[in-house]
């Protein structure tokens, strides 16, 4: 099989690609390294690498076809990134689905990368049941917002690959990710972010947003939601993650235990805009694919520790 991956220097980029080249595909990467590093973790993959950026439709030219399967991971991300520069995320989010979409040929099966984020407003608004099915309405409450700008720049993505998809028989699925988390993806996330304090022995120790509750999914299992979707799921939204909650407060005691870190924790509010609960439903994943989370959560924070503590 030969697979290409859009956004292949990134978090879920680098360790999709180490599963595919496992698995005995072959595997080419194209980023345009703003966010994804061209780093010693992407260097000894050993793969064909293309710098590009996406958001030019003229750059899709120099990208060859014949693979089997496209993974669509580009995209700016993180609420720091999307808070700072909104006008960004909605141009880049926007323009690399609309350039992947008029470059794709019907043969070469699509993967695109959304978010829970594009149903997080009726959460907030009370109208979308926790856990969560992929039948629920999308919901952004209040357009202005900074934040909702990476929310709104998925949901046009979806509704580009639902509809253009349909319309040039494309064979495609959409993933929504639900807080995936592991090694190498950044600071800018609850569980590196933990973890990278809780190493330099921060005291007190702030935590925010003790009262809220996410299903944090280990990077490895998302990756074979991933496959075990590009394999068994054509023409579906799909809810990727774990089911299992957990309190941020929780969190933090199990991050701090593992770094063996007993510091004075000193409470604040979360985020505003900040969701208060979030879990998918797994219902149907589980029964197009047969998928289950392997890793639990303990397991996964600590190797996720393990390498901040060791990478620094």
């Amino acid at each position: 099989m030969r697979a290409l991956v859009l956004g292949g220097a990134g978090f879920i980029g680098v360790h999709l690609t180490r599963r595919l080249l496992a698995e005995g595909h072959e595997v080419t990467v194209v980023d345009d390294f703003s966010r994804g590093r061209n780093d010693p973790d992407l260097a000894a993959l050993d793969v064909p690498v293309i710098s590009a950026d996406l958001t030019d439709p003229e750059s899709f030219d120099r990208l060859p076809h014949g693979w089997d399967q496209v993974y669509l991971l580009a995209a700016v991300v993180g609420v720091r990134n999307v808070e700072k520069d909104p006008g960004r995320v909605v141009h880049v989010n926007t323009m690399v689905v609309l350039n992947t979409l008029d470059w794709i040929k019907p043969e070469e099966k699509l993967f695109f990368a959304s978010t829970s984020e594009v149903y997080a407003g009726g959460v907030s608004a009370g109208i979308v049941q926790v856990p969560t099915p992929e039948t629920v309405p999308v919901m952004i409450d209040d357009v202005t917002a900074p934040r909702f700008a990476y929310a709104a720049s998925k949901l046009l993505g979806e509704e580009a690959v639902v509809h253009m998809g349909r319309a040039r028989g494309l064979s495609f699925v959409i993933g929504r990710f639900h807080n995936v988390y592991g090694p190498r993806m950044g600071a800018d996330h609850v569980i590196p972010e933990l973890s990278l304090r809780a190493a330099r022995r921060e005291d007190p120790f702030k935590v925010y947003g003790t009262d809220q509750y996410r299903a944090f999914c280990y990077v490895d299992d998302a990756v074979s939601a991933m496959l075990l979707s590009m394999d068994k799921v054509t023409g579906e939204i799909v809810h990727i993650g774990n089911d299992e909650e957990t309190n941020i407060g929780d969190l933090t005691k199990l991050v701090l235990r593992i770094a063996d870190h007993d510091p004075v924790l000193d409470v604040e509010s979360a985020p505003a805009g900040s969701v208060a609960r979030r879990c998918p439903d797994l219902t149907k994943l589980r029964a197009l694919t047969g998928y289950e989370p392997a890793v639990p959560l303990e397991e996964g924070v600590r190797r996720t520790f393990e390498w901040y503590r060791g990478n620094a």
